[in-house]
């Protein structure tokens, strides 16, 4: 019988479901599943069974006295565990259950259960009859206890519909036997699997039996909209060149299908160990798929890439990068044709296209995919900057010091402070070269405690008026400055609204606009309006700061700054994502600008102040592993959002924000999302937020206060940032975390 097309919902399953269970001989298919699990079943094991609807398959037979447990189905469809002898009652739905005084059981002494289902697909997935009372149920269970689908294998398919509460099965029981499917699922990936090193690794976990680990490695990737991100090793829920395969097939089906076939597709790479052999799959794939791929010979840092695929009209771009994720890490980002990062739908689309790719040996390859020296690219890139930038501000005399944090950016960024006048910048030469394996840092991201200490040390020696900061794929900038005999390291909020006033300073003309994520400082709104200019404020990600700014230039307005609190910032429309190495040369302008006119960068920072409060940002994370993490992180939610207090740490709450609701009333670039802001007396607020990468509830403070004076600033802002750390921490303890 014909099977529903791709994208078929649960509805059109559920009826070709019926039609063909009406097809199977029933009587005799019970008699082979009930002698396959006969000589399956541990003995003495402990089995939930089920009474079997007219058209299930009838298993009551394996009962055993004491060992055989049934179910109970209550009005809240709660499902309840009981011994099969126990006395029976007809349910309204046509199978017999334990009547409502019978003995009950704990269901975390069942050692597996036998669920029925209209349907089962070979990952696992369940289709039931729409109830949702095993969706209930199974999450009580023990983490080891097996759950064995029961059906004709007339009623397996590859892939179910499936929805976020659904459970998965751990076993098929067919007429045709009893199927393991974590280990079927595991040989076959390792059987397509191209690389004999994660196909031994497979195999190893395989023959060891050990379920947990390997389970850990095989639940799939999911594709978001900031691609792919994992830990390297086998498996589809790892980083390896089967993944990558897949990812760059499900990727070229998807472009084929929105009528970009044999499109433009430009691939880049960071330095991590495998990205360029990733870098090559990827090239690999697209090229065979007939697409015209551009690739670079060497490493490249994320804005180069982002900036050529805009340059030259490509409809896609790829970058192997993990970022400034730990080392064992690595990723897959993907630019759509507008030259910004996909966003919603087009991330499920390529998702659907990914789960619907063949096995990795079989998706074609050409080999020898010829790639270009960056040269060219790195040119025009540096052109672009400058000529947004205009005219030097003043002659380059701030005696600077910089770090790759041992990433791709260091040259190039090296190259265009030089072009744009900065020569007196010195790298950090430990930290100069790529080296994906880090050897200086325990976590090549700015913001982490120590990542900067060999920077400011040779800042120090040098008597250096600035430190610079990329990280590994130079997308993101950090910064610091001389503070008393030490150095004051600048928050994102504070780097972000430094540049925004010095972008606005150095631009003129009607439309300007500015943009920033819903988490980064309100002051932002403030040096704006001073600049006659409009603002933007999306959710947090770059993809939609740009992807805001091109439906708003739509309308006229002409972006000129970007940025979120998490050190990424875009100056002008050279790049349509965050972009560290052209944020560099405008912070070293602005540390320029401020030396030639007698002041300090935090003479700049105080002098904003008094014009427009003092601000002041802290953040709190809660961190909640597993399933019941994620569990009280929704709850936590759901109760703020529900009844929000009247006050945080005494300060009182004028306004609550929901933004998981009234996306109708939003722009497109702030869509429905689990995040809930409190907007509190002065001007005010605090937010909470899970975090999208981290089992973490996140939680973030900004505080304004009125100064009077420069010196009033700098002398407030130690103590009011220590009232937003309370802040932050404060609304944890109201949601009970």
């Amino acid at each position: 019988m014909t099977l529903p097309g791709p994208g078929a919902g649960k509805p059109e399953w559920r009826s070709w479901a019926r039609r063909t269970r009406s097809k199977v001989d029933l009587e005799r298919v019970s008699q082979r599943v009930v002698a396959a699990l006969s000589s399956w079943l541990p003995r003495g094991a402990r089995v939930l069974l089920y009474d079997p609807l007219p058209d299930e398959v009838d298993v009551t037979s394996l009962a055993e006295p004491g060992h055989a447990f049934l179910t109970r189905t209550p009005e809240d469809g709660r499902l309840t565990v009981h011994p099969f002898e126990s006395r029976r009652e007809r349910h309204r739905l046509g199978f017999s259950q334990p009547v409502a005084d019978s003995e009950t059981v704990d269901p975390e002494t069942i050692d597996i259960v036998l669920v029925p289902g209209l349907a089962f697909d070979r990952r696992g997935v369940r289709l039931g009859r729409g109830t949702g009372h095993y969706d209930r149920l199974l999450p009580g269970l023990r983490s080891d206890a097996i759950v064995v689908g029961v059906t004709p294998a007339a009623l397996v398919v590859d892939r179910l519909p499936r929805e976020g509460h659904d459970v998965s099965v751990t076993h098929l029981a067919t007429e045709g036997g009893v199927v393991d499917l974590l280990i079927e699922a595991a040989i076959a990936w390792i059987e397509a699997d191209p690389d004999p090193e994660t196909r031994a690794s497979l195999k190893a976990m395989v023959a060891a039996g050990d379920r947990e680990t390997l389970a850990a490695h095989m639940v799939p990737l999911e594709f978001g909209t900031a691609g792919i991100r994992a830990k390297v090793g086998p498996g589809p829920a790892r980083m390896n060149r089967a993944v990558v395969i897949r990812t760059s097939s499900g990727l070229g089906a998807h472009l084929a299908a929105t009528g970009r076939a044999g499109c433009g597709i430009v691939v880049g790479h960071d330095a991590r160990p495998d990205s360029a052999r990733f870098a090559a799959d990827a090239a690999a794939v697209f090229a065979a798929a007939g697409f015209e791929v551009r690739c670079f010979d060497e490493v490249t840092p994320t804005p180069l890439v982002a900036h050529a695929a805009l340059r030259s009209g490509a409809g896609a771009a790829v970058v192997v990068t993990a970022s400034h994720n730990p080392p064992a890490d690595n990723g897959y980002k993907v630019y759509d044709a507008n030259g910004a990062q996909i966003v919603p739908p087009a991330d499920a689309a390529i998702a659907a296209e990914i789960a619907a790719a063949p096995p990795a040996d079989s998706v074609p390859r050409r080999q020898g995919v010829a790639c270009d020296d960056p040269g060219d690219a790195q040119d025009a890139y540096l052109s672009d900057v400058l000529a947004f930038r205009r005219e030097r501000p003043v002659p380059g005399t701030v005696p600077i010091v910089y770090t790759a944090m041992h990433g791709v950016g260091g040259r190039l960024a090296v190259r265009l402070l030089a072009e744009g006048g900065h020569t007196r910048v010195t790298p950090v030469p430990e930290q100069f070269d790529p080296d994906g394996s880090f050897p200086t840092v325990a976590f090549p991201n700015p913001e982490e405690p120590g990542a900067l200490d060999l920077a400011l040390r040779l800042g120090s020696e040098m008597n250096a008026g600035l430190v610079l900061a990329n990280d590994p794929d130079a997308d993101r900038l950090a910064a610091a400055v001389p503070e008393g005999e030490g150095w004051r390291v600048l928050d994102g909020n504070e780097i972000g609204v430094l540049l925004a006033d010095f972008v606005l300073e150095r631009t003129s003309g009607e439309g300007r606009l500015v943009a920033e994520s819903v988490v980064s400082t309100p002051m932002l709104a403030a040096v704006a309006r001073h600049h006659g200019a409009a603002l933007a404020v999306t959710l947090t990600g770059f993809k939609w700061i740009c992807n805001a700014a091109l439906d708003l230039e739509g309308e006229g307005k002409r972006f000129v700054f970007g940025f979120e609190e998490a050190l990424g910032y875009s100056v002008g429309p050279v790049v349509r994502d965050k972009d560290g190495i052209s944020a560099a040369l405008w912070f070293a302008d602005l540390a320029t600008v401020a030396a030639a006119d007698g002041e300090t960068v935090l003479d700049r920072l105080d002098r904003l102040a008094v014009r427009h409060g003092l601000w002041v940002s802290s953040q709190h994370a809660v961190v909640l592993p597993g399933a019941a993490g994620a569990e009280e992180i929704t709850a936590a939610m759901s109760r703020l959002a529900a009844d929000p207090p009247d006050s945080v740490a005494g300060r009182s709450v004028v306004s609550v924000t929901d933004y998981s609701r009234g996306q109708e009333d939003r722009p497109r670039w702030l869509p429905a999302t689990s995040l809930v802001a409190l907007d509190l007396e002065g001007g005010s607020r605090v937010l909470a937020r899970p975090s999208g990468t981290e089992p973490k509830l996140k939680f973030y403070a900004d505080l304004r206060f009125d100064v009077a004076s420069a010196t009033d600033a700098r002398a407030r802002r130690p103590s009011a940032r220590r009232e937003a750390e309370r802040l932050a921490a404060s609304l944890a303890e109201v949601m009970g975390l």
